[in-house]
């Protein structure tokens, strides 16, 4: 842990307790500046320096030629979910069940446990402004591919997946979810468990 990310933790404590409430939404300099009385400018400093000690990914946004408005900002991910439930007051997988940030945890772990085991060489998400979105977006060998992270034991599809599967072209859809079972859930669209990512890995290599 750097000596910057030292002074961040010692003076702004509330700085890291409001952005583990922007734990799996879209970065807003403006809102948090604002909130703790410091310029936009050392926000994103403070973002950066602790984006640089690995402990927050910024995921930034996949731009596609389309005639929608979409999102611009970076959204932002606690890499370690055991400080964000700390952050957010959550001292056991019980109180965490009945969190409101429960969804938004899981996305960020699982998230980062595909990215570990696939490790694509640069990953991305997709919004517009309308609030259609994809959690996760990456090339490889040429194709389009995306995954959406579900806390949902029997996830199907949504508007959402399908307008993404649709505007982004995507060759292949997964939604990763808690589960065990491998399925189906419309032609280029399959439902993995988790704890099953690890059988693309030879599709990857």
């Amino acid at each position: 842990m750097g000596y910057e990310c030292l002074i961040i933790i010692v003076t702004e404590g509330r700085f890291w307790t409001m952005l583990a409430h922007y734990h799996a939404q879209t970065w807003n300099a403006s809102e948090i500046s604002r909130s703790l009385g410091i310029s936009d400018k050392t926000a994103r400093s403070y973002l950066d320096i602790l984006t640089g000690t690995f402990m927050i990914r910024q995921l930034q946004p996949w731009f596609e030629n389309l005639g929608k408005r979409q999102v611009k900002s970076p959204k932002i991910y606690f890499r370690d979910t055991g400080l964000l439930h700390s952050l957010l007051g959550v001292p056991d997988k019980h109180s965490l069940l009945g969190h409101p940030k429960v969804g938004a945890s899981w996305e960020g772990f699982a998230m980062e446990q595909a990215i570990q085991i696939l490790n694509p060489a640069e990953v991305y998400f997709w919004g517009t402004h309308s609030g259609a979105e994809l959690d996760l977006v990456f090339l490889h060998k040429g194709k389009r591919l995306g995954m959406e992270f579900k806390f949902n034991e029997a996830p199907g599809l949504i508007p959402s997946m399908r307008t993404s599967f649709s505007e982004l072209k995507l060759n292949h859809l997964w939604i990763i979810y808690p589960g065990t079972e491998i399925y189906p859930v419309e032609k280029d669209m399959t439902a993995l468990p988790l704890v099953r990512v690890d059988t693309l890995k030879e599709q990857f290599a």
